[in-house]
């Protein structure tokens, strides 16, 4: 889920049968919830929802963290060719959980249900909380390169940001139907944008000039080492991550054992090709050297095709990235804690849907969240503190697939992950390498997300103890 610029930094630039039409209401306690979520959703929004969700402005400055720690043209291009197929072998397993479990809620649906509330209550709460955290970085980018545009535009980059929100809050609080809309037009425009921004550098031919000064004094000498392939994977998983958007929706598609998966691989595989058109691209034109030397080098390759105007065009370039990744992020964030309400670990308010599919109680908590982040200006330090739990939720989620073959080994499983166990089983080695990599070198923030993690039992049993005793 790449929505970080080079204002604000990616954290490891160093990181869900047939069912009837409509879902059962959610029952707590006795009680029968408000408003039902609606099942209408097909492939194309499941695809527009990974493809939204992962494709941000971060891609505009990744490949230049990977040329700097791959410095050649061989192990640049592999490292996005080896991230894309570990997206594919995660979807390939959780895919399985997703037709298994067919209810809103993304992964933490699969962590409650083979693990327990506790699993579910951390993986929900983190998710929930760095979703907003990363809605309001993706509001803040937008607002940022928007005001280029407006007179003063730097002071009132707060206020413009807090907009945003407020619109797109508006806009996906109509419903569910009108929201997938939203998501698919956005999404469409940017792979567009995306996909011909590559092929307009193809067809002229473009090549940039880089200064050779420039280009040693920032390129990383010397040959291949571990150390570099490892950080530049770690950049390049992040960058694919948001495969599992369609999961956040899994009870509101229409027929969850053939989109889900359809949606799942139709989305990496878009993923995969735009961003394979890029980084070439980005090659082509500036030469591995070029992509190392400078740490935004979408800019460089935007000058390069469109001259003077070069500068504009790439700053609406990542303002159309931001504005359409964040529906599905809101979206997404939404529904975690609508599945936590219906297991009595968020309050039961949060189960009320409107007549459009939309759980406004969540949406609106998602948003006021998302808004806090904003005035606050601590979304950064909590999206940074959050990569840990990204990763904990993918090996969680590993996990359970792992679990779930053992334990029930005779239940239908309309889809089954392709290649298990050895496909699942080199997903969840990645995503260990991966969570040590995050904590050998973001100790500090790693630290305090081991330390949330621990203090979250007391908080889950205080938050308990109403639904035990009754």
């Amino acid at each position: 889920m790449t929505w970080c610029s080079p204002a604000f930094p990616c954290p490891l630039s160093l990181p869900r049968a047939n069912l009837s039409r409509i879902l059962p209401a959610v029952t707590i306690s006795g009680a029968v919830s408000r408003g039902r979520l609606l099942q209408v959703l097909g492939i194309w929004f499941g695809i527009a929802a990974i493809v939204g969700n992962s494709i941000g402005a971060g891609i505009m400055r990744t490949p230049s963290e990977v040329a700097r720690q791959l410095p050649t043209t061989t192990g640049y291009v592999l490292a996005w060719i080896l991230g894309g197929v570990y997206a594919a072998l995660g979807v390939a397993s959780l895919a399985e959980l997703g037709v298994l479990m067919p209810r809103s809620g993304g992964q933490y649906v699969f962590a409650k249900t083979v693990f327990g509330p506790f699993a579910g209550f951390v993986v929900g709460w983190s998710d929930w909380v760095s979703s907003c955290a990363a809605a309001a970085a993706v509001s803040m980018v937008v607002a940022e390169y928007t005001g280029a545009f407006v007179p003063n535009g730097a002071r009132i980059t707060p206020v413009l940001a807090l907009g945003i929100v407020l619109i797109f809050t508006a806009l996906l609080w109509r419903g569910i139907k009108s929201s997938g809309l939203t998501v698919q037009a956005l999404t469409l425009v940017k792979v567009i944008v995306l996909v011909g921004l590559p092929l307009v550098a193809f067809a002229m031919n473009v090549r940039a000039q880089v200064p050779d000064a420039s280009v040693e004094a920032t390129t990383v000498a010397g040959a291949l080492t571990i150390s570099g392939f490892v950080l530049a994977m770690q950049a390049v998983i992040y960058s694919y991550d948001g495969w599992t958007g369609v999961l956040y929706f899994s009870g509101e598609v229409k027929d969850p054992a053939r989109d889900i998966p359809r949606s799942m691989f139709g989305g990496v595989a878009s993923v995969f090709v735009i961003y394979m058109l890029i980084v070439v691209c980005f090659l082509y034109v500036l030469g591995i050297r070029g992509v190392a030397a400078d740490t935004f080098p979408a800019g460089q390759v935007a000058t390069a095709i469109f001259g003077d105007i070069g500068g504009t065009v790439i700053r609406l370039i990542v303002i159309l990235l931001g504005l359409s990744a964040l529906p599905p992020i809101i979206m997404m964030a939404s529904r975690v804690p609508y599945a936590m309400a219906g297991d009595g670990l968020f309050p039961r308010r949060a189960t009320v849907v409107n007549p459009g599919g939309t759980p406004t109680a969540t949406l609106a908590a998602s948003s006021l969240l998302a808004i806090a982040f904003i005035v606050t200006g601590t979304f950064s330090q909590v999206i940074a503190i959050a990569a840990f739990f990204f990763v904990l939720q993918y090996v969680m989620s590993f996990s359970a697939l792992f679990v779930l073959r053992r334990r029930e080994p005779d239940r239908p499983r309309p889809y089954r992950a392709i290649g298990y166990p050895v496909t699942t089983a080199i997903s969840w080695l990645g995503g260990m390498a991966f969570l040590i990599g995050v904590v050998v070198q973001d100790r500090r923030n790693s630290a305090i997300a081991i330390a949330i993690l621990v203090a979250c039992y007391p908080v889950y049993r205080l938050l308990r103890l109403p639904r035990d005793a009754g």
